[in-house]
């Protein structure tokens, strides 16, 4: 079964083609990022206008890059995501199917993001449970209990700020631009000394009880980020750092803080379940840091850690195609009633 996915949910226009839930026929992605360094982040406004203009397109290279695949069905990213830039995705992907006479198959963007490390591989999804899942990434900091594939429990999740988010005020508070993730990823890289003690981002327990969730599972980056600006004004600026040559100690500081949390609770929630897996997705997931961290606590627990190639990491059409396989009962008649769900959970 060969089936076309779209994915606008932020600021990659994207369409990808996937045979049988994992064999990658196609897989087009035109990314944005010139179009938003100027603001240091996303503008919804700009970004829904990039995916009218760059829609057909992608889709079409999608489609003639499969070699004539038949299109036996269309899955489409309704959420979560930026609302105008998920009307466009959703739109198209519905004059589609109905152009082709094919099933629509609404997708949850950030389900899909933890299918990835299974695309182009032979690992059948339902062979790695129960896993805890990690979704990481611009807006998300989830982990997810995954008891059987396709069902979901939320164990834990960030307060406020996305790890990705954090990067990405980090690099503007430092003059590094956007984004700002893999930015701090490189310049971290360039340095082995001490670091300066950030905050990791353990939240109170009350705060976390809010969420209903266990403090132990939960993470907030907000002091994180304050502690970044006071050790700037500290400092004299963030030129005054870049002078001292000190962007790098800084930059690794911050990066460390960010991993370290990560794989706390990460460790926590791997005691608190017996998982045969560690699966890992989404655009945070690309951190070199991050994955040899992750690496070392999945070592530790005994478990296999499952990451995405990095070419899958971002958000990507081929994810969204994958899943849609796995996942056809969220299709039919009733996927051309969806709307876009902007703040779609786990269902």
């Amino acid at each position: 079964m060969n089936i076309l996915g779209i994915e606008t949910s932020c600021d990659e226009t994207a369409a990808a083609v996937v045979k049988n839930g994992r064999t990658v026929l196609s897989n087009v992605v035109y990314t944005q990022i010139p179009l938003h360094v100027p603001y240091g982040g996303v503008v919804p406004e700009i970004a829904s206008r990039a995916h009218i203009e760059k829609i057909s397109e992608v889709v079409r290279t999608a489609i003639a890059e499969a070699n004539g695949a038949e299109i036996d069905a269309v899955a489409v990213t309704y959420g979560p995501g930026l609302s105008p830039a998920l009307i466009v995705g959703l739109n198209a992907a519905k004059g589609l199917a109905k152009s082709l006479n094919v099933p629509l198959f609404g997708v949850n963007h950030i389900e899909a993001h933890l299918h990835t490390p299974f695309l182009d591989g032979d690992v059948e999804p339902a062979d790695m449970m129960p896993a805890l899942g990690l979704a990481i990434s611009g807006g998300h900091t989830t982990w997810i209990d995954m008891p059987v594939y396709g069902r979901y429990e939320i164990v834990g999740q960030t307060l406020d700020d996305a790890a990705g988010e954090a990067f990405d005020k980090a690099a503007k508070l430092l003059g590094l631009g956007y984004p700002g993730g893999p930015k701090i990823d490189k310049i971290a890289k360039e340095y082995s000394g001490e670091l300066v003690p950030f905050p990791k981002g353990r939240p109170r327990d009350g705060v976390s009880a809010l969420a209903g969730l266990p403090a132990e599972c939960c993470v907030s980056f907000s002091g994180l980020k304050t502690a970044l600006l006071r050790y700037i004004q500290k400092n004299g600026g963030a030129e005054a750092i870049a002078a001292s040559g000190d962007i790098p100690k800084v930059v690794a500081s911050y990066q460390e803080a960010i991993v370290q949390a990560v794989a706390e609770r990460t460790s926590t929630a791997l005691k608190r379940r017996n998982c045969k897996a560690l699966i890992v997705g989404g655009g945070v997931s690309l951190n070199s840091r991050l994955r040899a961290v992750l690496a070392d606590v999945c070592k530790r627990a005994g478990v296999p850690l499952l990451m995405a190639q990095p070419k899958y990491c971002g958000d990507n059409g081929a994810m969204i195609a994958a899943l849609a396989y796995y996942r056809r009962n969220k299709g039919g008649d009733e996927a051309f009633d969806l709307d876009v769900a902007p703040s779609l959970d786990f269902e």
